[in-house]
């Protein structure tokens, strides 16, 4: 749920109309106010009280405004303010029987992890935003937002989720996407080894990215405001009454025309068919052949660079838009990086702000077309989040530009910090294109582990499978199916490698949902359908305990999975580090493994630390070290990724009863399966 923004509200309007003005402006914006009520209190008069005070506090107040925060910041910090006094006074708290599970949960939290949740969640504040309203540093609200959003999801589902403590830390910016990109590389390639944190981060995300959404929108008695209407109709004179009434409605009257308007704007095209012919980007051509999407022309100049917007494919998935980029008064190439440089700043009122939508690969985005021959002139396309409604005016702005190189030794094509800073504002409309979802019950085993496909969507943009894996055998699970590629009426399309970790719920407890996405197939109706699988990344269930006490020396070697892991210790200040060292590439069974450390007391030791070495090997038995310089991954045959050593900072070591619980190991298996996915049934078309 991310609420809408509020209309402004003006200071010579107060002084003219008075309190009555603040009054019917609270009446438009009533259904804001009181889903942030709902929050901190419980019961209908409680909730006018709350309205009294804001209303009072906002008139008050006004002079006081000079606008150096937002109008919704500044209307929101002096409600949270009136609803903190209010929830502090004794005899607040109602019957929660009826209540939603998850209103219940946050009530148990700390004010300051509620408002960081309400704020973030659910009024749609940046960050940024909700420390300026609080008063605090960005620091705080994110700790706060971390804090809240755990412990809503071990009152929703538990507290069996044990991911890296390192690593929770990264959650929030990884999710918000505001990660550096050699941080979010790390973060990756840690999850992608490490079933604790997927799980860890799965559940984390669902509660910050979808159950907030599916939040229901508490419905505000009409009456709401009646009692304060009353007082103050009492105490002021029936014909400013009137005149209020008449201006809210020439103000709603004024809105809604404007809405006739700029909706006659965007549904104005030109035929698709003049569009497919006449277009020179070959990335958006066959969008347009295929009726999808619309063709643009739009400039602006900014910087010594000319930015062109030439055309928009939106779909329930997400919405692609193309551009060119001219450097004016140098032979340098500049692209849009999709995770920083670029916002839609009407994103929360016409996108789906929750959804994850796919990111065009920098590979994909810069070779090709025009990209290897132009010296100041660049083509790409970047991915926004899919429209909430089917249609919506896009205001894009771009302020940074990443300098692209063509240079083989930089895998993701460009330098850190070789950027250009600008602006360039947009304004286009697009329309939503419709989808198509294809029912598919097909089931089998791979090494051992049921995985069935459920569905197809073939949307503009992309094509997608979704399929699950059954998770009831605790000995052995299928953490995640790697795909190859999907063929569709002998029309073969590729598996996007870092598109398919996105995670479904299933009401079936035996099976964890999972999707995974391929390129478009343009309209395609399918009557052959085949995929080809790749790989699997396997969780093994092996338990083995070591005893760490008594007079042994150090390092200890252990047997274990086919190797053979040498234990160490080294005194390192306040704490111990741990050293687990196996570089034995050839016999042991696994890539990683899974364990903990256990006292004989109650008290769990204390990991202050973690790091990690390993060594990515192909098929042939070829090491390559990413020490050494960037690795191509998309160009190893088969590769698998070894932790070779781990070292554990651990306070409280020095017990002589440790032990050392080794849980399981992680290994992926290549497979070779061609997976005839016939017959196929359509289920709906979605707008």
């Amino acid at each position: 749920m991310i609420l809408k923004k509020l209309d402004p509200i003006t200071g010579t309007a107060i002084q003219e109309k008075g309190i009555e003005f603040v009054v019917d402006w609270v009446d438009v914006h009533k259904q804001y106010f009181y889903t942030l009520g709902c929050f901190y209190v419980q019961n209908q008069l409680q909730m006018e009280e709350l309205f009294y005070r804001f209303i009072g506090k906002v008139h008050k107040d006004w002079p006081k405004y000079k606008g150096n925060n937002s109008h919704k910041m500044w209307m929101t910090a002096n409600f949270i303010q009136s609803a903190r006094e209010l929830s502090r006074e004794d005899g607040l708290k109602g019957p929660e029987d009826s209540r939603q599970d998850l209103y219940k949960a946050i009530d148990h939290l700390k004010m300051e992890e509620k408002e960081a949740l309400i704020l973030t969640q659910v009024a749609g504040f940046s960050l940024e935003e909700a420390a300026q309203i609080l008063g605090m540093t960005v620091g705080k609200i994110k700790g706060d937002l971390y804090a809240g959003i755990q412990s809503v999801r071990n009152e929703l589902y538990g507290k069996d989720y044990h991911g890296c403590e390192e690593y929770q830390t990264h959650y929030i910016d990884y999710l918000l996407k505001s990660m550096d990109r050699p941080a979010k590389i790390e973060f990756e390639v840690h999850l992608y080894h490490c079933p604790a944190c997927q799980a860890d981060l799965a559940s984390f995300q669902e509660v910050m990215m979808f159950r907030f959404d599916e939040l229901q929108e508490p419905t505000v008695p009409p009456q709401i405001l009646d009692p304060i209407k009353k007082k103050l109709t009492e105490k002021k004179e029936q014909r400013k009454g009137k005149n209020k009434k008449r201006k809210k409605w020439a103000v709603l009257a004024a809105s809604a025309f404007a809405f006739v308007i700029a909706l006659g704007f965007m549904t104005g095209v030109l035929p698709k068919v003049y569009y497919a012919v006449a277009e020179e980007n070959e990335q958006l051509r066959p969008f347009l052949q295929q009726g999808f999407g619309k063709r643009l022309n739009l400039e602006a100049e900014n910087a010594d660079v000319l930015i062109k917007i030439n055309g928009v494919v939106a779909d329930d998935i997400r919405t692609l838009v193309f551009y060119e980029i001219h450097a004016l008064k140098e032979d340098k190439q500049y692209f849009i990086h999709f995770e920083d440089g670029i916002s839609v700043e009407n994103e929360f009122e016409i996108m789906k702000t929750q959804s994850y939508p796919l990111y065009s690969t920098l590979s994909d985005n810069g070779t090709g077309w025009n990209n290897e021959t132009k010296k100041n002139t660049y083509y790409g396309k970047v991915s926004l989040n899919p429209l909430k409604k089917e249609e919506g005016l896009i205001k894009l702005r771009v302020t940074k530009i990443q300098e692209w190189s063509n240079d083989p030794e930089l895998k993701f094509g460009f330098l850190p910090g070789e950027n250009k800073t600008g602006n360039w504002s947009f304004e286009f409309s697009a329309t939503k294109q419709p989808s198509k979802e294809y029912k598919i019950e097909q089931q089998k085993k791979i090494e051992g582990v049921p995985i069935r496909i459920d569905k197809l969507i073939i949307a503009p943009t992309t094509t997608i499978l979704q399929y699950a894996i059954n998770s009831r055998d605790v000995e052995k699970r299928i953490e995640m199916v790697n795909f190859r590629s999907l063929n569709v009426n002998n029309k073969k399309v590729e598996a996007d490698q870092y598109g398919g970790y996105f995670i479904q719920t299933q009401q079936d407890n035996d099976w964890i949902g999972y999707q995974t996405y391929f390129d478009p197939v343009y309209g395609e109706k399918p009557k052959q359908v085949r995929t080809e699988l790749e790989s699997v990344y396997l969780s093994v269930s092996d338990q083995k305990t070591i005893d760490l006490g008594g007079s042994q020396p150090f390092p200890r070697m252990i047997h274990y999975a086919g190797s053979d892991i040498a234990i160490d210790k080294v005194k390192n200040g306040q704490w111990t580090n741990v050293v687990i060292t196996n570089k034995d590439l050839i016999n042991r069974e696994y890539e990683s493994i899974q364990f903990g450390f256990q006292g004989g007391s109650t008290d769990q030791p204390s990991i202050t630390n973690m790091e990690s070495n390993g060594v990515l090997m192909d098929k042939n038995g070829v090491e390559y070290d990413d020490r050494s310089g960037p690795i191509d991954f998309e160009k190893i045959e088969q590769p698998r990724y070894f932790v070779t050593e781990q070292t554990l900072g651990i306070e409280g070591f020095e017990k002589n009863d440790m032990k050392l619980e080794i849980i399981g190991y992680n290994t992926m298996k290549y497979v070779k399966d061609d997976w005839n996915l016939a017959p196929v049934q359509l289920l709906e078309e979605k707008e």
